[in-house]
């Protein structure tokens, strides 16, 4: 069974209203979503389920958590081959000639220029990759830099190591390897 998850910045409260009294058929009935708070939202791809009686039928939804790891062995030995055979890469949204995220766009603006020779990979075209990549890095949110086959930081310790001066130490410590 499939499962899709759906992100949205708000909560979904649906209201659920019966046009007849044949319960059965799925286009007798529409829902009025109203949104309330943050949240993660799972569907199954049957479809969701329904409870309650009449009039007071409502649309259950339910949460999801998947407790298998996205990172497996063969992804974590590609990941490792990468960061190690090049001295920077950045694990993006987008690319550096496209990014396709304000933090990611921060980091290549800032690796630009410093003159740093780096590889981007665009995290948006594989999800598996999206998802072991937050395990292997035990870091939850891109971009992703990694300096010398170490995990460096994502936008925030970037910017801050640049206006200290370390991100270029670091980077300079990396080429001269």
């Amino acid at each position: 069974m499939a499962i899709r998850s759906i992100k949205s910045p708000t909560v979904i409260t649906p209201t659920a209203v019966v046009s007849s009294s044949v319960i059965n058929k799925p286009q007798s009935i529409r829902f009025s979503l109203k949104p309330t708070a943050a949240t993660t939202l799972a569907v199954h791809n049957r479809g969701p389920s329904f409870y309650g009686t009449g009039s007071n039928l409502k649309l259950k939804l339910t949460k999801f958590r998947c407790s298998a790891s996205a990172l497996s062995p063969q992804l974590k030995d590609t990941l490792e081959k990468l960061v190690s055979s090049e001295k920077v890469v950045l694990f993006m949204k987008g690319n550096k000639d496209f990014p396709m995220c304000g933090f990611s766009n921060t980091v290549v603006q800032i690796l630009k220029n410093l003159n740093v020779p780096f590889e981007d990979v665009n995290i948006l075209e594989n999800e598996l990759l999206r998802q072991g990549l937050k395990e292997y890095s035990n870091w939850p949110t891109f971009p992703q830099l990694y300096i010398g086959g170490e995990f460096f930081g994502g936008c925030d310790i970037t910017i801050e190591a640049f206006k200290s001066g370390e991100l270029q130490e670091a980077v300079e410590r990396a080429m001269c390897s």
